[in-house]
C-alpha cells in the first residue's frame, strides 16, 4: 500500500514536535490516529523512522532523509493547487533577490524552489551579503526584495518587513555529553564548556551578549563561518554551540549525532523576514515572490 499525504503530514508533525501527543495537539486529532499513521508509514517504507523512548521519539537517520522528501512532496502539492488559481499567462521578467548568509540554505532555498516551479520563465538572480549591505541595496533600488535576518535591521523607516520565521536559540551538544542527561540546562552550566562560534549574521555577537548578560565569558574553541563545520565540530566533541533552532539538524555530514537542548532563562530569538523598499511600486514578479514567502510561512 502506497503512503498517503495524510501520513506525510502526520509524520512531519511528529518529527517537528518530537512526541505523538504534541503532534496530535498540533493537528487537532487523536494520538491513536497519529500512532497508527506512523506505524503504517514505517511498514510501507520498510524502515524505522523514529526510535522510541520514555520522553518521546527521536527521528532516525533514515527518517531524517525521508523528512526532506516528505516536506518536498507536500510543498509540491501546495504549488500545484496554487498554479491552478494563477492567471493563465506565464509570468516573465527578472527578479533580484538579496539574502543573508544564515538564511541562504535554510529559508531562501525553499522559497526559491516554490517560486521557480510556479514561474519557470522568470530569471532570478540572488546575492548573498551582510544585512547592512542588503539594506543599502534595497533602499537604492538595486534589489527588488531580500530574505534576511531582521532582528537587528538598521533602516526600518525606509523598508517594509514581513516576518516569515522566528527561531529561538538552542544548545547543541555531542551525543553522550553530560548535559544531555540533565532535565534542564542553564546558561551557568555552559561557563566552562568550549564553545564553537558561528561568525555570520551577527550570531557570534548575539551569543557573546547572551553569555555576558549571565556573567559568563565564553571559552571559544573555534570560530567559523560554516554551519556544517559547527555541526561536525560539535558532533565530534570539539565543543558546544548556541545557535538558532532553524539551522539544527540531528546529524553531521559524517553521520554523527548532534543533540539539541532548550536552555532555561530568557534567550533571544532570530527573526527572518521578507524585506522590500517602502513606497516602491511592486512588479507582479515581486508580488509573486512575496506570496511564495508567505506560503512558506503558512506551511511552517
Amino acid at each position: 500500500m502506497a503512503f498517503t499525504l495524510k501520513q506525510l503530514r502526520y509524520f512531519i508533525a511528529v518529527a517537528e514536535s518530537g512526541t505523538v501527543s504534541g503532534a496530535a495537539q498540533a493537528l487537532a486529532i487523536s494520538q491513536s490516529a497519529v500512532t497508527e499513521a506512523i506505524r503504517e508509514l514505517e511498514a510501507d517504507l520498510g524502515v524505522p523512522l523514529f526510535t522510541r523512548h520514555p520522553r518521546g521519539l527521536d527521528i532516525t537517520h533514515k527518517g531524517h532523509q525521508f523528512l526532506r522528501h516528505a516536506t518536498g512532496i507536500l510543498a509540491g502539492v501546495s504549488d500545484a493547487r496554487h498554479a491552478l488559481t494563477q492567471e493563465s499567462e506565464d509570468l516573465t521578467g527578472t527578479l533580484h533577490v538579496g539574502v543573508t548568509s544564515l538564511v541562504a540554505g535554510y529559508v531562501l532555498s525553499d522559497i526559491l524552489a516554490r517560486f521557480r516551479r510556479a514561474n519557470p520563465q522568470v530569471e532570478v538572480t540572488a546575492l548573498e551579503d551582510t544585512g547592512d549591505y542588503l539594506e543599502h541595496l534595497l533602499v537604492g533600488g538595486e534589489l527588488d526584495v531580500a530574505v534576511m535576518v531582521t532582528t537587528n535591521m538598521r533602516d526600518r523607516m525606509a523598508l517594509q518587513t514581513e516576518i516569515i520565521d522566528t527561531s529561538p536559540y538552542q544548545l547543541w551538544l555531542p551525543n553522550g555529553h553530560e548535559l544531555t542527561t540533565r532535565p534542564s540546562v542553564s546558561i551557568e552550566d555552559l561557563t566552562d564548556e568550549p564553545m564553537i562560534m558561528l561568525r555570520i549574521d551577527e550570531i557570534e555577537e548575539a551569543t557573546r551578549k547572551l553569555l555576558s548578560a549571565f556573567g559568563a565569558r565564553p571559552r571559544v574553541a573555534f570560530r567559523t563561518r560554516s554551519v556544517e563545520a559547527v555541526r561536525s565540530l560539535v558532533a565530534t566533541g570539539a565543543g558546544i554551540a548556541l545557535l538558532p533552532e532553524m539551522v539544527y539538524r540531528r546529524w553531521s555530514l559524517e553521520g554523527d549525532r548532534i543533540v539539541s537542548r532548550d536552555v532555561s532563562g530568557s534567550l533571544p530569538v532570530v527573526q527572518v523576514g521578507i524585506v522590500w523598499r517602502k513606497g516602491a511600486p511592486l512588479t507582479r514578479v515581486t508580488r509573486e515572490f512575496i506570496l511564495a514567502a508567505q506560503t512558506h510561512k503558512n506551511t511552517k
